[in-house]
């Protein structure tokens, strides 16, 4: 969550830079694929590990010209649906989870983003918020989470009420404009938050 009294007094400059990645920071990012993790309908992540030296400079630059035309390529967004039983015997639809399998070259290409925003996330985000924050974690929050309250009980005729909501199917319900407006609060380059608006839309899905 944003701090928005910070936001509004702490405005960063607009950033038009365009992010160019290294085929150094490809190459390390593909030699620590998971090999076990499912792959997509593209290339298995073993071959992209053991195959690392060779695909990196090739992968740097198609993810660079994707960053330069804020374009994501159709075959990185599509996802392929596959039926995973919830229990032994199946007798119906509803029997199945539906597992979705992303492109391991575009999670890849998405932990090479991630990283680049981290460092240009600026200090006035929400201390209370754990996700996506360095060494931070569930265990950390919930830690957080009862000393306030627990201090707070400490004083007389006190108590403490807390609602807790789990959203479900969180990234199918992402408004993109929104999401970019935010993002545009942030002053991360101007090219990324294009680049993340058309990676949220026109996803196809495959079975």
């Amino acid at each position: 969550m944003l701090n928005n009294v910070a936001v509004e007094k702490s405005i960063p400059p607009q950033n038009d830079q365009v992010l160019c990645l290294t085929a150094a920071d490809v190459r390390h990012t593909l030699r620590g694929v998971n090999p076990q993790k499912a792959a997509g309908s593209d290339i298995l992540g073993r071959v992209l590990k053991e195959c690392a030296d060779q695909l990196a400079d090739v992968l740097t630059d198609i993810f660079n010209i994707s960053l330069s035309c804020t374009v994501v390529l159709t075959c990185f967004k599509t996802t392929t649906i596959a039926p995973v039983p919830k229990k032994p015997m199946v007798s119906c639809l509803i029997d199945y989870h539906p597992i979705a399998l992303t492109s391991i070259i575009m999670k890849c290409f998405e932990r090479l983003i991630m990283r680049h925003i981290k460092t240009q996330l600026p200090p006035f985000l929400d201390p209370l918020q754990f996700v996506y924050h360095s060494n931070r974690s569930t265990d950390e929050a919930i830690s957080t989470t009862l000393h306030l309250a627990l201090t707070h009980l400490d004083k007389k005729g006190t108590y403490v009420r807390m609602l807790f909501i789990d959203f479900s199917s969180i990234f199918n319900t992402i408004v993109p404009q929104h999401l970019i407006g935010k993002l545009s609060l942030l002053g991360l380059n101007t090219s990324i938050y294009n680049w993340m608006l058309d990676f949220l839309i026109g996803r196809p899905q495959s079975r």
